[in-house]
């Protein structure tokens, strides 16, 4: 029945979706991906009442939590998905996302649904990182009021190309003022984009270090060991860098005399 699953399968999907066999299951192979670049897999299994299991076999909550410092998940990513579960037409069952056929024609159909499902569910990842530096920017403002330091924190600015940017922080102190973007991620494959978007944002703002003396900070939150020595360099180029875990450097970039 594997051949006839894996014909239904080629015939109904196209090559985009790869089957192979596994003993007694079929591993399904998808063009779908995670949002760190890995590919979606799902198997299929044939029941002796001659239904189907089609499932994650609970990679897509596996990936999840390999992203997030936290081993468990809260109440609120729980409903998420029960909800995600629901409107797909999926169980959720111990930890894995589950879909039962009754008949080879539906697979195609069910296929579609749980990759769906494994998609919205990892985009949680999403609901995690802005949680995070939501909370190391929260930080971050205590230590600047700890230090009698004005800020404001998201300010809108033009930059030279017409388009608009929010540093993370404006600092104005007696001696200097500065803008202050954040980069905090828990995952190396996203660690590079935020360097390069930060990049780009100073290069267009760049006209401000001259008309106005502001100073550019980039604050790497390396509480994670996501950044490589080259992403320290390249902002180097275009700002003064500082580490949160030394958050006395950082103030005193804020502060220092000219």
């Amino acid at each position: 029945m594997s051949t006839k699953a894996c014909e239904e399968i080629k015939h109904s999907m196209g090559e985009l979706f790869l089957c192979l066999p596994m003993g007694d299951k079929i591993r399904i192979r998808t063009p779908y991906l995670y949002p760190d670049g890995d590919v979606i897999d799902l198997f299929l299994e044939e029941k002796v009442t001659g239904t189907w299991t089609l499932t994650d076999f609970g990679e897509t909550l596996r990936w999840l939590r390999s992203q997030s410092v936290s081993r468990k998940r809260t109440l609120r990513q729980n409903h998420v998905i029960q909800d995600i579960a629901v409107n797909h037409g999926i169980e959720f069952f111990k930890g894995m996302l589950v879909i039962r056929i009754d008949g080879i024609k539906g697979i195609s159909q069910a296929i579609t649904r749980l990759s769906q499902a494994c998609i919205r569910v990892s985009d949680l990842y999403f609901m995690l990182q802005s949680r995070s530096l939501e909370s190391v920017h929260d930080d971050i403002s205590d230590l600047f009021n700890e230090s009698g330091i004005s800020f404001d924190r998201d300010p809108k600015i033009i930059g030279r190309s017409g388009q608009t940017w929010k540093p993370n922080f404006y600092v104005r102190h007696p001696v200097r003022s500065s803008l202050v973007n954040v980069l905090s991620t828990g995952s190396k494959s996203v660690a590079k984009g935020i360097v390069e978007h930060v990049f780009t944002e100073w290069y267009d703002l760049s006209h401000l270090k001259i008309s106005q003396g502001l100073h550019f900070i980039s604050l790497f939150d390396d509480s994670n060991d996501v950044w490589k020595e080259e992403y320290l360099k390249l902002l180097e180029d275009i700002s003064e860098v500082s580490l949160w875990s030394d958050p006395d450097n950082f103030v005193q970039k804020l502060t220092a005399q000219e």
